[in-house]
């Protein structure tokens, strides 16, 4: 082991080769320097490893040089980047939720590339609000009378409870404690707005008696939280809208609806399950809702507040509010995502998560199979080739329990496992992910979008190029 320690080359030395040297000419230098470093550890790291039929490491000078090339393009590569989806997943989470439309990626671009009128009011000629570029949209789309967009709808409700119920009483549901992406909970949401949470009904069952025994003069909000992203069934017993806003009213008591996931559209209409649409719930009456920008609205991430005026002018003069306003990227392609539910038709064709909801089996169909036959010779040797019928799910914690038939391309390995080939195609500098379903690797062709079978289909000729290697 000491012999081998002793051949390794010294960092100094490797910067003087000259193929280093041509190297640092086409990445940054302290990213080579980073390479050599790295790839100096992890010898040491495979020499003190070495055991039994695994050898020492390939200490030449060639295998080194290769190590380090390798290395440096690994780091040159951005650490954000695109993946394919071909999970089925069609609001991902962990893959940056909601792609956007083509009209919401040229508004950014337009953002980006040019001064704006932000702030700026065109016909006074003097300073505006940011908001009023989509508060008329979101108010003509849904019925409210104002609006207000932060930067994510756990913002949102942090500044409406803030702003409303600070050390005063909230009363919410026992079965509407929800706990969202990344382990925030609704009670620790309420915590940090210094209301008072005041639970009432069970897990299973609320009735409207619970909360009108619970109103107190300590109390300032009722609190709905839709449950939108788990489902119980059962002997279960939910409070309607309308009847806790009739409540609230009798109260002199504002309700406040979290949404979660937001609909502008009535899914119910293309054969789904009935999700509350944000205007049912602004027809019920209540005072504000709150909702994601980048989840069933398709647009970028936001947390949009709508409802009564009154209400809506006070969260805008909370200081907090300032901490929490989106900038003008967000901004661009809310609007522009906006505009285009003016057309439901269009809505459904251009937004991208709402084209995967309501895309047919035929179409899907018609897509696994040119997906097959283009892989089908790439992966010839490699992997058997075929299809079958399968389920995509929404994601994003919006109608969990809905299922939507899919159809599926699928790869058997022949020559390495089903896990060694998900790795590969994971790995890629593209990455590519599918899931794994009995011993194959699944690609749902719902959720790829154009070019990702290039992709795909230059992955495979690289493995099978390897593997005759």
């Amino acid at each position: 082991m000491q012999e081998l320690f002793r051949r390794l080359p010294g960092v100094d030395q490797l910067l003087d080769e000259p193929f280093i040297q041509a190297l640092m000419t086409a990445l940054p230098r302290s990213l080579v320097l980073g390479a050599v470093r790295q790839t100096l550890d992890d010898l040491r790291d495979d020499i003190k490893k070495q055991a039994g039929d695994a050898g020492p490491p390939d200490l030449s000078r060639p295998a080194v040089l290769a190590r380090i090339e390798k290395k440096a393009h690994e780091l040159a590569q951005p650490s954000f980047r695109r993946v394919v989806n071909a999970t089925g997943v069609i609001i991902h989470t962990n893959l940056g939720r909601s792609p956007l439309a083509e009209a919401a990626l040229q508004a950014i671009e337009t953002a980006g590339r040019n001064y704006s009128n932000l702030e700026f009011d065109l016909s006074e000629g003097m300073r505006g609000s940011r908001y009023s570029h989509v508060e008329g949209l979101l108010c003509d789309l849904t019925g409210a009378e104002a609006g207000l967009v932060v930067n994510n709808n756990a913002a949102a409700v942090l500044l409406v409870l803030e702003t409303l119920s600070k050390g005063k009483e909230a009363i919410v549901s026992r079965g509407e404690l929800v706990e969202i992406g990344g382990s925030f909970r609704i009670p620790e949401v309420m915590a940090s707005s210094g209301a008072i949470m005041v639970e009432v009904g069970a897990t299973n069952k609320t009735h409207l008696r619970d909360y009108e025994e619970a109103i107190t003069d300590q109390t300032a909000v009722l609190l709905k939280v839709h449950q939108s992203n788990f489902h119980i069934i059962g002997f279960t017993e939910q409070v309607p809208v309308a009847d806790l806003v009739e409540l609230g009213r009798s109260k002199s008591l504002p309700v406040i609806e979290d949404l979660g996931s937001g609909s502008l559209v009535d899914f119910s209409a293309y054969g789904l399950i009935k999700e509350p649409t944000v205007q049912d719930t602004i027809a019920d009456g209540v005072a504000l809702a709150t909702f994601s920008g980048d989840k069933l609205l398709g647009g970028p991430q936001a947390g949009i507040i709508l409802g009564q005026k009154g209400y809506i002018d006070r969260i805008k003069t909370n200081p907090i509010n300032r901490a929490m306003r989106i900038d003008k990227f967000t901004l661009a392609s809310l609007e522009a995502t906006l505009r285009l539910y003016l057309d439901e038709e269009k809505a459904i064709e251009q937004v991208p998560i709402l084209r995967m909801i309501t895309m047919s089996y035929r179409e899907l169909r018609k897509k696994a199979t040119a997906l097959k036959r283009k892989l089908t010779p790439v992966a010839e040797g490699l992997a058997e080739v075929d299809m079958a019928d399968g389920w995509s799910k929404i994601g994003g914690g919006a109608l969990p329990v809905q299922e939507l038939k899919t159809r599926l391309v699928r790869l058997l390995p022949f020559k390495i496992t089903v896990n060694d080939l998900e790795a590969w195609l994971r790995l890629r500098p593209v990455p590519i992910l599918g899931r794994i379903e009995h011993d194959r690797l699944v690609f749902d062709v719902r959720t790829m979008l154009k070019g990702d079978s290039d992709f795909l289909i230059q992955a495979l000729t690289e493995l099978a190029a390897k593997e005759i290697e």
